[in-house]
């Protein structure tokens, strides 16, 4: 028994510094959300840090209530893209770990 929580116990060890080196990684991949058919894009961090707004200029000449729900809706879609490529990144860590009864949800 002693044996067999060494092992786990190392596992568990494995799969935290591979989970901070996930997460370094993540910090580094940008992804680009967008709306209105490209005219808005938001470029994020998969640490949800923005980096980049660019507005086609023709949206200037619009409504702002309009200008303002691309915005909100490009913003949503990177943060959608960050969660599905953090989700990939992460989905495999989990699994050298065997513990009976343990589903780690990423």
């Amino acid at each position: 028994m002693k044996g067999g929580l060494g092992q786990l116990m190392k596992q568990a060890q494995a799969m935290q510094e591979n989970l901070k080196k996930a997460q370094q990684e993540l910090a580094s991949i940008e992804v680009t959300g967008q709306s209105g058919g490209g005219l808005v894009t938001v470029v994020m961090t998969c640490r949800y840090d923005v980096r980049q707004v660019r507005i086609d200029p023709s949206l200037l000449k619009d409504d702002r209530e309009v200008l303002e729900d691309l915005v909100a809706a490009a913003v949503n879609d990177a943060v959608r893209r960050i969660e599905k490529t953090s989700q990939e990144k992460l989905s495999g860590l989990a699994g050298g770990l065997n513990i009976p009864g343990l589903n780690l949800p990423f």
